[in-house]
């Protein structure tokens, strides 16, 4: 082996020597223990950030790990390719999607091999293929078939910009999260996936995601949102129509004093025809905020109908007022409002001098006023009739009871979760599969005639719309029932829908006759998933779903896609601005900034390093390009290698943690790797080590090999079980340490050290896959390291012969003993006086006891 240690050298050739072996590629074999390694693929903008780079790795080093182990491991990359993202870049480059897409496919495949990740690339797949998006168009006519595919018109989040549909979590303050405009209500065609009909089997299952983070779990269950209540219906004065809606606070009933519906509501649109006042404020209410947490936070708004609603039990009316903060694509777009027991409904009540009644009292007989603040806790009932004195468990049901004899409610379960919508009107997307005949309405497109291919060669307009709904060669089809003329859906499909099934299309990517086969059952469930923690509700959710919908077409055989979850924490890096004339923020790149730092390691001054202007730190922050904080990995790579970046984003902190970045820890990462790689060096120059012979050890020998196996010990449970691959690195740092001590080139020394340095080598090669098959090399061996089995630990090393004993003097360390196991408790209280150290704290002193705590300690007392 080379005497330096040249990263660029080392990792070109074992990436040949991979790529020559087909090291990665996997085919099922039911005689090994399957190991299915997935971390969430990318969206194929380019260019890797460290994000990718640290998620992939940690999924690199499971998978190798588990290799190791003697599994059958399968590790997949592909891309999530559809998006408007591709599409934005498209307009404003000139350039179609397509061809936009497949060159940073391209870029950032050739990145990830840089990168060493052991991928089997022949099961690589892209969602913008119509070989992989064809499966799912017929996936979804199924969905269809069985009644669990629906087209309604629906009030929407509409951006006016990218003309697009936005989810409520993409809607930011009242804009649309990508253009910046303001985002509009608008009612138009959608198609709908009825995940509401798995909603209970969803949340039960929640249970079963045993090795899945307990926040994530948490998630999932708020999302679906299981709660029982009454359905129940208010009648409208002077009107046959009712007025329905949910309430899981039936006991509050007698205190509605008022009801409350979406601006969209077909009440509110009738009140507003002959209202220009509340046909401008529905108007206003289009550009409302609709994510949750703003809901939340947002003035109430409102103003009333002028109709009043009649309560189902007293016949006596309350007003209907329409108010922002109902919406209509929850339940039926109109609440009960009891503003003595709700603080939304009290600070619209309070807003508007609407009545506030008390109907429920303390328990504990408490003395409240809701005129002050509303009592939001469940208690006895009080001024509400027949009712006075029950608690609010015994209200509900004697109130829903009374409700169903009068045909005006009934119990039901309801859940915050709501059918998906997966039309987006936007081009790059996989074209939905139905055909409007005019006769037939909408008709499935037939299983012989898929895939419906997305047209690449297209061009933008300057409105930025979908060019295929300008494409009479597209959308101008025929009937497939009747022959007559007809139009295709222009629609694609929300991205969601591609990433929710890439998993186990993965199993079998060169099927071109079925959407899964045969392997699917081999390797599903995935045994390991990685990604953000902003996917734990809605990607994993519909993942779920699309498992659940793939087990009941018999596609699958388990009820969940994935056994274990990672959600790997941000990496962080410095951030520095410096103010401009308007008090603004122009952030520096981290590498543009000298930092003077104390003694200590402590900022103490930072300047622009080309000018010497003074910078402004302003602590860590997630990388991201608003605050330029960015580390482009490529350019580490070609400075230090992919391992030392491997092993620094390793061991900076455990995978579900948050990680600092440090230009000084990856210039450490890479300190260390060297010095491995010249300590075996060296080792290799001293002589061939021979067998190594247990029984003529020394006692030195015998303790670096008692640290070799304790190091092993630890590493494999750091690695198998606890993932703190950070500690794994650490424990192999100071194992090498202490190796480093080892001297002598005598054969039983070589022997020890040989198997120290090779054991070390096995447990850093997941982590550090090149330089470590570089130096398995070095060190005698023939076979790759990839292909060797994880190393066993000798129990026999771990027996320890002698244990060391702290001495005290009246509770005072004083010096430290190495005795024997087997000492009697006389010659460990004689062991201890002879100590020099502990002599000098013995002179001129009585020895009144000596205490032996055995295998800790020995505590003398004098006087």
């Amino acid at each position: 082996m080379q005497e330096q240690y040249d990263h660029s050298t080392v990792e070109a050739d074992v990436q040949a020597f991979w790529d020559a072996q087909d090291a990665f590629t996997v085919t099922e074999d039911e005689s090994k223990e399957k190991y299915y390694c997935l971390s969430m693929f990318p969206y194929p903008s380019g260019k890797l950030h460290m994000g990718h780079v640290r998620n992939y790795t940690i999924g690199d080093v499971i998978s190798r790990f588990q290799r190791m182990q003697g599994k059958n491991v399968l590790q997949p990359m592909g891309w999530d390719a559809f998006g408007l993202p591709a599409e934005n870049a498209a307009i404003k480059n000139n350039v179609p999607p397509a061809a936009w897409t497949d060159a940073n496919m391209a870029d950032m495949r050739g990145q990830l091999q840089k990168m060493g990740f052991a991928y089997d690339w022949s099961r690589e797949l892209a969602t913008c293929k119509p070989d992989y998006y064809r499966w799912e168009q017929w996936f979804f006519l199924k969905l269809f078939e069985k009644g669990l595919v629906y087209r309604k018109k629906a009030t929407v989040n509409w951006d006016p910009v990218d003309n697009t549909v936005l989810a409520n979590e993409q809607v930011v303050d009242g804009r649309g999260w990508r253009s910046g405009a303001l985002v509009e209500q608008r009612e138009i065609d959608q198609w709908f996936l009825k995940i509401t009909a798995y909603a209970d089997e969803l949340l039960s299952d929640v249970k079963k995601l045993e090795e899945w983070p307990a926040q994530v779990r948490t998630m999932q269950e708020n999302w679906i949102g299981r709660s029982e209540g009454v359905d129940l219906e208010f009648g409208i004065e002077d009107s046959d129509d009712t007025l329905s809606v949910f309430t899981t606070r039936p006991d509050t009933l007698l205190g509605v004093t008022y009801v409350a519906v979406a601006a969209q509501h077909p009440l509110a649109l009738r009140a507003a025809e002959n209202n220009p006042e509340l046909t401008e404020f529905i108007e206003s209410c289009k550009t409302a905020k609709t994510a949750e947490a703003d809901m939340a936070t947002m003035e109430k708004r409102g103003m009333p109908t002028g109709e009043y609603a009649i309560h189902p039990l007293t016949g006596e009316t309350v007003p209907v007022w329409v108010a922002n903060f109902v919406l209509m694509s929850y339940g039926s777009g109109a609440v009960m409002s009891v503003p003595g027991h709700d603080e939304r409904d009290w600070d619209f009540a309070k807003s508007y001098g609407l009545p506030i009644k008390q109907v429920i009292a303390p328990a504990n007989g408490d003395e409240i006023d809701v005129q002050e603040a509303a009592y939001t806790e469940k208690g006895v009932l009080v001024n509400s009739g027949d009712f006075d004195g029950q608690t609010s468990e015994e209200a509900f049901d004697a109130i829903a009871d009374l409700l169903k004899s009068h045909s005006k409610g009934r119990k039901t379960i309801n859940y915050r979760l709501r059918d998906w919508g997966v039309s987006r009107q936007r081009y790059w997307g996989c074209p939905i599969p139905i055909i409007y005949c005019d006769d037939c309405g909408a008709v499935p497109v037939p299983d012989d005639q898929l895939p419906v291919e997305l047209p690449i060669d297209v061009e933008f307009d300057e409105s930025g719309s979908s060019p295929i709904k300008q494409m009479p060669s597209f959308y101008e089809t025929s009937c497939p029932k009747c022959g007559g003329e007809a139009t295709r859906e222009t629609d694609t499909f929300d991205t969601f829908f591609e990433s929710s099934w890439y998993y186990a299309r993965f199993t079998g990517p060169d099927n071109d006759k079925s959407i899964l086969d045969e392997r699917a059952d081999y390797w599903l469930p995935v045994d390991q998933y990685i990604g953000g923690i902003e996917h734990a509700v809605l990607h994993l959710l519909y993942a779920r779903f699309f498992h659940k919908l793939m087990r009941d077409e018999g596609l699958v055989d388990s009820d969940e896609p994935f056994t274990k979850l990672l959600t790997q924490g941000m990496v962080l890096c410095d951030t520095f601005y410096i103010e401009d004339e308007k008090g603004g923020q122009n952030w520096i790149a981290p590498q543009d900034v000298t930092v003077e730092r104390d003694s200590r390691g402590q900022a103490i001054k930072t300047t622009l390093t080309a000018t010497g202007e003074e910078v402004i730190a302003s602590g860590m922050s997630k990388m991201s390009k608003s605050k330029n904080n960015g580390v482009d990995p490529q350019k580490l790579i070609k400075e230090y290698g992919a391992d030392t970046l491997r092993v620094f984003s390793m061991f900076a902190a455990p995978p579900d943690q948050s990680m600092e970045w440090s230009d000084s820890g990856v210039e450490g990462a890479n300190r260390f790797l060297k010095r491995l790689w010249r300590m075996v060096q060296e080792h290799v120059s001293a002589g061939t080590a021979p067998a190594l012979d247990v029984a003529s050890l020394n006692d030195e020998q015998k303790a670096l090999r008692q640290k070799l196996y304790q190091t092993l010990t630890k590493v494999t449970d750091d690695m198998q079980r606890r993932y703190t691959f950070n500690t794994a690195i650490a424990a192999n740092m100071e194992l090498i340490n202490d190796v480093s001590k080892f001297k002598g080139t005598d054969p039983q020394t070589l022997s020890v050290r040989q198997e120290a340095l090779e054991i070390a080598v096995l447990m850093l090669s997941p982590i550090a896959p090149h330089v470590t098959q570089v130096l398995w090399e070095g060190l005698g061996h023939s076979d790759a390291v990839i292909d060797y089995p994880w190393p066993e630990v000798d129990e026999q090393a771990l027996v320890q012969s002698t244990v060391q004993l702290m001495v005290q003097v009246n509770g005072k360390l004083r010096g430290k003993i190495d005795v024997d196991v087997n000492a009697d408790e006389n010659s460990v209280k004689a062991m201890a006086q002879e100590n020099s150290n502990v002599q000098r704290f013995l002179e001129d002193k009585t020895i009144r006891k000596i205490i032996v705590v055995k295998g800790r300690l020995v505590n003398i007392v004098v006087g």
